[in-house]
């Protein structure tokens, strides 16, 4: 094979990369809107996207493999392609957690606990997945560790919620339907935690990158 044909295999592969990252990122917002909204429609919608996400998984593993077996890749090209290998199971273990958050907003019936802002959580997670992705794209280090430290930021929003949650709860007066708000409770505290986890494999895809760019383990979990 030519050096142009595997120089366009990488480029290839880096596309392939950013594309299934932008079709996570758009489900993972659908999902978010619908447990802002608890709207269950745009719960399922969210969930059927996720056979996309692995259709795209399961391709760019298929790459990844390739280019690995057939090409023999070696320094920085050998880091890029592991990299991706791995930032692809980061960003499907994004999507699963994006399906998960459509399921909560399917089951939600009721707001009881409005000084939890999901949609910023959510909207802070969401765009850390985002700008890990530029920081892929454009191999973008300082951004990279952006990425790492926002990710402070995030769990500190996702521990005010679940502490505002656990509360309320504890000093609420004993409702009649206290099955169904136990059960509204467990699905909001696992939504936090999903967020918390989606900023979690943001930082991962900065982590992956740049040991890709800079052969650097700084952020590597």
């Amino acid at each position: 094979m030519s050096r142009e044909s595997y120089q366009e295999q990488i480029d290839e592969l880096r596309a392939s990369v950013v594309e299934m990252s932008e079709v996570v990122v758009d489900q993972l917002r659908t999902a978010i809107e619908a447990v802002e909204h608890r709207d269950g429609d745009l719960g399922r919608e969210a969930e059927e996207r996720d056979a996309d996400v692995n259709r795209r998984y399961l391709a760019i593993e298929s790459d990844c493999v390739d280019l690995l077996a057939l090409q023999q890749p070696v320094a920085g090209d050998l880091r890029f392609i592991v990299a991706s290998f791995k930032i692809v199971t980061d960003l499907e273990r994004v999507g699963d957690l994006a399906t998960n958050l459509g399921q909560y907003a399917a089951a939600a019936e009721r707001d009881r606990y409005p000084a939890v802002d999901v949609g910023q959580i959510g909207t802070v997670a969401a765009e850390m997945v985002e700008d890990a992705t530029h920081a892929y794209a454009d191999e973008d280090a300082d951004l990279c560790r952006e990425i790492d430290a926002r990710d402070d930021y995030l769990d500190d929003l996702c521990g005010r919620a679940s502490r505002t949650v656990t509360e309320e709860l504890l000093t609420a007066d004993s409702p009649d339907d206290i099955e169904a708000v136990v059960a509204d409770v467990r699905r909001l505290l696992l939504t936090v935690r999903d967020l918390e986890r989606v900023g979690d494999h943001a930082v991962n895809v900065a982590g992956r990158t740049l040991y890709a760019v800079e052969n650097s383990e700084e952020l590597l979990r």
